[in-house]
């Protein structure tokens, strides 16, 4: 497939951004998700090219791209998202594809800067603050994250919380998440999740904002964020709509690559 052999680098006041291109078509984003870089998304690429020019960055500190600018909050990575957009498709607004964090920053980017969203997906993206006792569980992680880096029993808590159990013995798919976490380094790992995920702000109310077509992609009951919870942020925005994958975890392009294309897929198809 025709791909840009090194990425694109685009200074933000986050850090340096690497963008790696591949296709021609519409413009398409894909942010991933904490504890991942921009190869988690390698089961999606081929059944997502066609007819498409898909920008899989790497976002602030993780895979290629440069270190997290000290102090850098959300408010640098919208600016550094914003920045992308208009760099890498100036004058078209693109389809953007996020998982976690990138649902997130997409959904703040579509209620500040409607003119550069056209569609949105937010697979497992939580628009709401972390909940309390979640806070506590992933601090403890962290903690001994920033000491030994992601192995032995820190490496099995983080695939755990972020894969299903099959998905969670395939070694292909553990050693994607625990070389993102290598490549990204355990402090800045641990400063990033701290900041983008535990430390989260609040989203709900920019969702009546959100303009443009979304699909939220939710879990079922047993997932951190299940359906039931998505219709309700889904109702906010005017034109949202939720479809479920069940067993899945939190790193869906990981853990369900196969059910998250179609799900985007027909997404775009309807809305053709």
């Amino acid at each position: 497939m025709p791909a840009s052999a090194e990425p694109v680098e685009i200074a933000t006041r986050a850090g340096t951004v690497a963008v790696h291109g591949f296709g021609a078509g519409l413009p398409t984003l894909l942010w991933h998700g904490l504890y991942a870089d921009g190869s988690s998304w390698g089961y999606l690429i081929p059944a997502l090219l066609p007819g498409r020019r898909l920008l899989v960055v790497d976002g602030p500190g993780w895979g290629r791209s440069g270190r997290l600018a000290r102090g850098a909050g959300p408010e640098a990575v919208l600016d550094a998202a914003r920045q992308v957009v208009e760099t890498l498709s100036p004058g078209s607004p693109v389809d953007w594809v996020g998982s976690g964090w990138g649902g997130r920053v997409g959904l703040e980017l579509a209620a500040g800067s409607p003119a550069l969203i056209r569609t949105l997906v937010a697979a497992m993206a939580d628009p709401g603050p972390m909940p309390r006792e979640e806070r506590r569980r992933v601090r403890r992680t962290l903690r001994r994250l920033r000491v030994v880096g992601p192995v032995g029993a820190v490496g099995r808590a983080i695939v755990a919380d972020q894969l299903s159990r099959p998905s969670g013995t395939e070694p292909q798919t553990v050693g994607a998440v625990l070389d993102a976490l290598l490549l990204a380094g355990r402090l800045q790992a641990a400063r990033s999740v701290a900041r983008f995920d535990v430390g989260r702000p609040d989203l709900t109310a920019l969702l009546p904002r959100v303009t443009a077509p979304v699909l939220m992609i939710a879990g079922d009951g047993t997932s951190g964020w299940p359906a039931a919870r998505a219709a309700e942020a889904a109702a906010l925005a005017p034109l949202a709509r939720v479809e479920e994958i069940p067993g899945t975890r939190t790193l869906v392009p990981l853990d369900r690559p196969g059910a998250l294309s179609r799900a985007i897929l027909r997404f775009w198809a309807q809305l053709e």
